[in-house]
């Protein structure tokens, strides 16, 4: 069977088994199928997807965070920079592009061995209340997929185990994947001698944002514009 059968035989188990599950919608791009589950939800047809024998996704080989907050704009704005040397062009605040309730989502990664076809499921949170279930009780390798979201991106899983922080320092403050975390960070840490002990400061770096020169006009490229001869060639 080629791969492009196996999804074709994915999207019809979909199909088949999510028509009671409303707001669950699937797209087919790229090879991969992605399938949109409400959070409410997600509990329920992740257990489906790995309990149904026609779907069969044994493992769950990775967990991931996204912030959408600037989804689809460009943090370089230059319409307005000057024409020559260096401008600040950058803008930290975030506009707003995604709706609130969806600036916030994980994306798991599903791999079924048995019919050797792959699942994206993704599922949007909250800005203000980013919850979802844990899935830790159908795959328990995903305990640690889930810690490292929360640690990057404040992402809460309901149900899990052992939530807390698996990268960062437990003082650490702050999520430093979502786009509105200062790049300097919030605090730094340095070992003072005289207390024998890693203590932690406000941050001493002042906050810049370096905006790469922009060339309105290069003459190089003007119409009947010729480099002058050297003077080998002149002679």
């Amino acid at each position: 069977m080629s791969p492009e059968d196996r999804l074709d035989e994915l999207e019809e188990a979909l199909e088949e088994h999510l028509e009671d599950f409303e707001h669950c919608q699937w797209e087919r791009a790229l090879s991969q199928v992605t399938l949109t589950v409400p959070r409410e939800r997600l509990f329920e047809v992740m257990k489906l997807l790995r309990e149904k024998r026609a779907l069969a996704f044994e493992q769950c080989t990775d967990v991931c965070g996204v912030d959408y907050a600037t989804y689809g704009e460009s943090e370089w704005v230059t319409s307005n920079a000057a024409n020559s040397g260096f401008g600040r062009g950058a803008s930290r605040e975030l506009s707003g592009a995604m709706e609130p309730q969806n600036r916030f989502a994980v994306v798991y990664h599903l791999l079924s061995v048995s019919k050797n076809v792959r699942l994206r499921v993704r599922t949007f949170l909250d800005a203000d209340r980013p919850i979802v279930d844990s899935v830790v009780d159908i795959w328990s390798g995903v305990n640690w997929f889930e810690r490292e979201a929360f640690d990057l991106y404040g992402i809460m899983f309901r149900g899990h185990p052992d939530l807390r922080r698996i990268l960062t320092d437990y003082g650490f403050i702050g999520h430093p994947f979502r786009k509105d975390f200062p790049l300097i960070g919030q605090v730094e840490m340095r070992y003072d001698p005289d207390q024998g002990r890693v203590v932690y400061e406000p941050v001493s770096i002042e906050p810049r944002t370096l905006v790469p020169r922009v060339i309105r006009d290069d003459s190089r490229y003007e119409t009947g514009w010729k480099p002058e001869p050297s003077a080998e060639e002149a002679e």
